[in-house]
């Protein structure tokens, strides 16, 4: 099971708490992994304001990683906190812990990238940037590339359709939904991950027909959200390792 980051010993870290509803968990009341998406936009977000962002970025994420010990529950009181891990020219990686009254529970590692809120093309990190993260990132660097695999050419897929209320202001799909698509391949596996991977290829928009292919194994399952032409809008992969999480 991968190491958890520690928190850094210098440098800026927002903290929030929030307890886990009953919107948030799947039948058995474990916390679905696209509300945890949701947890960990909301904090990048909140952390944003609480900075007093004012540089005319905006953050579109390209790819997250999330490590499991143990999934929260339903009514379970939960602490998130949220550093700059690591940097590069046009991006930055962003870590979240969510930690229970017994310890850290789960952590993510996010790839942001910084665009242009004018133009949405790709910006530098600015001064305010550094100023504000450079401290936490103890000057590790990140890249941006993608690395997860495309799916065979002959392998089968099936649509998965959208709903208006998938839909974000920009006309996009919010990229918690793409995590909704892994949370439907976890619904027929007897395991869960104790790794889970995502990465976002190209925004998915209003009219859009994804279709969903799936590979399992039986200690990981790679899955893909595919345009009309097999163009990859996401990739995913869940892995598990002994001692992995059991149950749905």
């Amino acid at each position: 099971m991968r190491a958890f980051l520690a928190r850094p010993p210098a440098g800026r870290v927002f903290s929030t708490g929030r307890k886990v509803r009953i919107t948030e968990v799947t039948p058995a009341g474990r916390l679905r992994l696209d509300a945890l998406a949701r947890y960990l936009e909301d904090v990048a977000e909140d952390d944003l304001v609480d900075a007093g962002w004012r540089e005319p970025q905006i953050w579109l994420v390209r790819r997250t990683a999330v490590a499991v010990r143990r999934f929260p529950r339903l009514g379970q009181q939960v602490s998130l906190h949220t550093f700059c891990s690591a940097t590069g020219p046009r991006w930055a990686e962003r870590t979240t812990t969510l930690t229970g009254p017994d310890g850290d529970l789960v952590q993510a590692t996010a790839v942001w990238a910084a665009v242009g809120r004018a133009d949405r093309r790709p910006a530098v990190l600015g001064p305010q940037f550094h100023d504000l993260y450079d401290g936490a990132a103890q000057g590790r660097a990140v890249s941006a590339r993608l690395v997860l695999p495309r799916p065979p050419a002959d392998f089968a897929a099936v649509p998965w359709p959208l709903r208006a209320s998938d839909l974000d202001p920009a006309g996009h799909v919010n990229n918690a939904i793409h995590w909704a698509a892994v949370e439907d391949v976890l619904a027929g596996l007897d395991w869960l991950p104790d790794t889970a991977e995502l990465e976002y290829h190209r925004a998915i928009e209003a009219g859009t027909v994804p279709r969903l292919a799936v590979r399992s194994a039986s200690d990981a399952v790679s899955l893909w959200l595919l345009d009309g032409h097999r163009q990859r809008l996401a990739s995913a992969r869940l892995t598990r390792l002994d001692g992995a999480p059991q149950g749905c």
